[in-house]
C-alpha cells in the first residue's frame, strides 16, 4: 500500500470544520506530504448555531458517526500519528465541550480547538509550504469563519478572524446573497491593514472558495485540472464573483463540475471573495490546495526538513518509487549542468529546481508500452499531486519528459498546455528533453555511465568524449541526438574517442 517509503508513517489528521469533517491519511510526516487515503463527509455542524448557539443533536450524532469509521480506518492503515483539529463551531458551540469528549473518547487522542488566530497561522504555514517563496495575503473560508492573514516573504504577519464562514454568512443573510455582500464588505472594513495587499497575491483557501476556483477553470476551457497554484488575475476574479452571486444555480455554466453539497455555498463565498479584493487591491488570486491540515504537518517538521525543496523531494521519491536507476537522476542533474553552462543557457534560481525535478522524472513513465511512453509521462506530471510549482512550471516539466521519449515535436501535445509556458520555458524545455535523449541513449536510464563521460566545447563545437572502453557507445542515432541538442544551442557537435 505505502510503496517503499514507510519510516515516520502513516500520520493522519481528522478536521473537524463547520460544515465538513475530514480525514486525511498522509503516507508519511515529510517535506512533500502524499495523501494515502481522502474522505469528508458534510456535517454542517455549523448549521443554526447563529440562532440556537449549539451543535444540532442530528449533526452531532452524524458526525459521531463518521468519526468512529475514520478511527476504524486509521487503525487499518496502520496510522503512527493521528492530530485531530476542531475549529469554529465546536469552539463556539454551548455543548461544543461535551461533542469534543466524545470525540476524544472514540479516538483516544486529544482534541486541539484551534482558536481563530490559531486557524490564520495554520492556514499560512499551509501557504509556505506549499509555494515557492510565498508571499501575499492568505484567506481561509471555513463554514464558520474567514481568517485572513499577511504573509511577507514567508514570515507570519498580522492576522485576524471575521464571522464571515459560508453557512454562517447564508443564515445571517437569510439566504439574501445582496445581503451577504453587505455584511463581508462591512465586517472587512475593519481590517485597515488588508490594504498592505495592494499589488500582492491573494492566496484562497477552503473548499468553497477551491470550489470557485474549479468552476473558473472548467469554464474557462483550461488545458490543467489542478487547483493548487491555479490563478486569475484579481478584476477579472472581481466579475466572475459577481456573476456568481448574481445567477441562478442552474443557469452557471460549468455548474456540473462542481459537488452538489458545495453549489448553494458558491453565491456566499463569491461574495466574500469580491470583497477581499476590493478592499485588498491584490494583483491576483491563487487557490492553495494546502492550508491548516498541511500547515500543521509542516510545524511538526524539524528545522532541517522544511528547509528542503518540496517539489525537488516529490520528483525524486516519484523516481524513488517508478525510475529504473533512482540514482540516474542525480546522474542527470549534473550531466545537463555542465550542458546548460557550455551552452550559455542562462537559468534563474526558479528554474534550474524545474530542470532539477524533470531530471529525477524522466524514466518515470518507462513500463508503459514505448509508443506511449511520453504520453503517459506527460499525463503523470501536469496532474500530479506537486506543491511548489506554478502552472507553467508543471508544463515545463511535463513537456521535457515527453520530448525526452517522443522526440522534439509538438504535434501530440495540446497547444493549450505549451501555451502555459512563454516562449523562454518551451526553449528550455525542448533544450533539456534533448539532453535528456542523448543521455538516455548512452546510458539506457541506468546509472553508472553519465559520469564517466566527458562533455566540453571546443571551436564552437558541442564535444562528447568517450573514454576507452565506451567507443563502441558511437553511432549514428546517438550522432544525430547530439546534432539535435547543438543546434538549439546554436552550436555543432562532435563525438570523439579520447586518450586513455
Amino acid at each position: 500500500m505505502r510503496g517503499r517509503f514507510t519510516e515516520n508513517g502513516p500520520v493522519a489528521i481528522i478536521d473537524i470544520g463547520s460544515n465538513s469533517i475530514r480525514l486525511v491519511v498522509y503516507e508519511r510526516l515529510s517535506r512533500s506530504p502524499t495523501s494515502l487515503f481522502n474522505e469528508k463527509m458534510l456535517a454542517g455542524l455549523g448549521r443554526g448555531l447563529g440562532e440556537t448557539g449549539r451543535l444540532a443533536d442530528d449533526r452531532v450524532d452524524a458526525a459521531l458517526k463518521a468519526i468512529r469509521r475514520y478511527r476504524r480506518v486509521c487503525d487499518h492503515v496502520g496510522v503512527q500519528q493521528l492530530h485531530i483539529l476542531a475549529t469554529a463551531a465546536a469552539r463556539e458551540a454551548e455543548n461544543g465541550p461535551d461533542f469534543i469528549q466524545k470525540v476524544e473518547e472514540i479516538c483516544q487522542t486529544p482534541v486541539k480547538i484551534l482558536s481563530g488566530k490559531d486557524e490564520a497561522y495554520y492556514s499560512a504555514k499551509g501557504v509556505v509550504s506549499g509555494f515557492y517563496y510565498a508571499d501575499g495575503m492568505v484567506g481561509d473560508l471555513g463554514g464558520g469563519s474567514l481568517e485572513l492573514v499577511n504573509l511577507n516573504q514567508g514570515e507570519i504577519g498580522e492576522g485576524r478572524t471575521f464571522p464571515l464562514g459560508g453557512i454562517r454568512l447564508q443564515e445571517t443573510s437569510k439566504k439574501n446573497v445582496a445581503k451577504a455582500a453587505k455584511i463581508a464588505a462591512g465586517e472587512l472594513e475593519k481590517a485597515e491593514w488588508l490594504k498592505e495587499g495592494k499589488d500582492r497575491t491573494f492566496f484562497a483557501i477552503g473548499g468553497t472558495w477551491r470550489s470557485l476556483g474549479r468552476l473558473h477553470l472548467f469554464r474557462e476551457g483550461y488545458p490543467l485540472h489542478v487547483m493548487h497554484d491555479y490563478e486569475i488575475p484579481a478584476d477579472e476574479a472581481m466579475a466572475f464573483c459577481e456573476r456568481v452571486m448574481r445567477d441562478e444555480e442552474v443557469s452557471m455554466r460549468g455548474i456540473q463540475f462542481i459537488s452538489k453539497a458545495r453549489r448553494a455555498l458558491l453565491p456566499y463565498g463569491a461574495a466574500v471573495m469580491r470583497h477581499v479584493l476590493q478592499q485588498s487591491r491584490v494583483d491576483k488570486v491563487v487557490f492553495s490546495a494546502l492550508g491548516v491540515r498541511e500547515g500543521l504537518l509542516y510545524e511538526l517538521l524539524d528545522e532541517a526538513e522544511r528547509e528542503k525543496d518540496p517539489l525537488i523531494e516529490a520528483s525524486r521519491e516519484l523516481g524513488v518509487l517508478r525510475a529504473r536507476s533512482p540514482q540516474y537522476g542525480a546522474e542527470l542533474v549534473t550531466w545537463t549542468d555542465r550542458i546548460m553552462k557550455l551552452g550559455q543557457v542562462d537559468e534563474t534560481a526558479y528554474e534550474r529546481r524545474l530542470r532539477v525535478a524533470a531530471c529525477h522524472l524522466s524514466d518515470i513513465g518507462w513500463r508503459a508500452h514505448p509508443d506511449y511512453r511520453g504520453e503517459q509521462s506527460l499525463n503523470i506530471i501536469s496532474n500530479a499531486g506537486f506543491v511548489g510549482i506554478d502552472h507553467p512550471g508543471r508544463a515545463y516539466l511535463a513537456l521535457s519528459v515527453f520530448y525526452r521519449h517522443e522526440g522534439l515535436v509538438d504535434d501530440a501535445v495540446s497547444p493549450q498546455l505549451r501555451e502555459l509556458c512563454d516562449e523562454r520555458l518551451l526553449q528550455r524545455a525542448k533544450i533539456l528533453g534533448a539532453a535528456l535523449r542523448v543521455a538516455s541513449l548512452l546510458s539506457a536510464s541506468i546509472a553508472g555511465v553519465l559520469s564517466e563521460l566527458r562533455v566540453n566545447l571546443a571551436d564552437g563545437q558541442l564535444t562528447l568524449e568517450l573514454p576507452e572502453g565506451y567507443w563502441d557507445f558511437d553511432g549514428e542515432r546517438l550522432r544525430k541526438r547530439m546534432n539535435q541538442l547543438s543546434r538549439l544551442l546554436e552550436l555543432e557537435s562532435q563525438i570523439v574517442q579520447a586518450a586513455a
